[in-house]
């Protein structure tokens, strides 16, 4: 059986090291140790890295520590990428604030991603998102995307 293709975004990396919410915390580092094994193809895009060199030290350089553990695969935001994050906003999903987060969806959808792993409910992680990227990857042809915490994904291995 082929591997899923993950996609990670930033939440996922920063709450290795995001104490405030131990259990999220606990459960992306057993993730990680998932990820250590090759168990999944992970991908994460150019914004995951430029948010990560956007943390203040020394949050910047203990995130690219771990980085170093896990085999990935870096996607670039596309021209098709934009086109479905500005989809996103145009049709009312998202908000160009969350422009970022946008682009997360679309590199991850125009890639063939099997899923999405993030821990950004407000954004990614809800019905309305969920729906409407469905809606948005069947309108352009593209192959359905999960998108689950890593809780989610972890649970399914039990």
């Amino acid at each position: 059986m082929e591997k899923l293709k993950v996609y990670l975004d930033t939440s996922v990396v920063s709450h290795l090291l995001q104490e405030d919410v131990p259990e999220k915390m606990s459960d992306t580092r057993k993730l990680w140790e998932m990820f250590k094994t090759g168990k999944y193809d992970v991908y994460l895009s150019t914004v995951t890295l430029e948010e990560i060199s956007d943390c203040p030290e020394p949050k910047r350089s203990q995130l690219r520590e771990y980085m170093k553990q896990i085999d990935f695969h870096v996607l670039d935001v596309t021209k098709d990428a934009l086109s479905v994050a500005q989809q996103i906003i145009d049709i009312g999903i998202l908000t160009q604030k969350s422009f970022d987060d946008c682009q997360h969806i679309g590199a991850a959808v125009v890639n063939e991603c099997d899923c999405i792993i993030s821990w950004n409910f407000k954004h990614i992680v809800n019905i309305k998102t969920i729906r409407g990227v469905r809606a948005i990857t069947n309108l352009r042809g593209y192959r359905t995307i999960e998108i689950l915490s890593p809780s989610v994904l972890l649970g399914s291995e039990e």
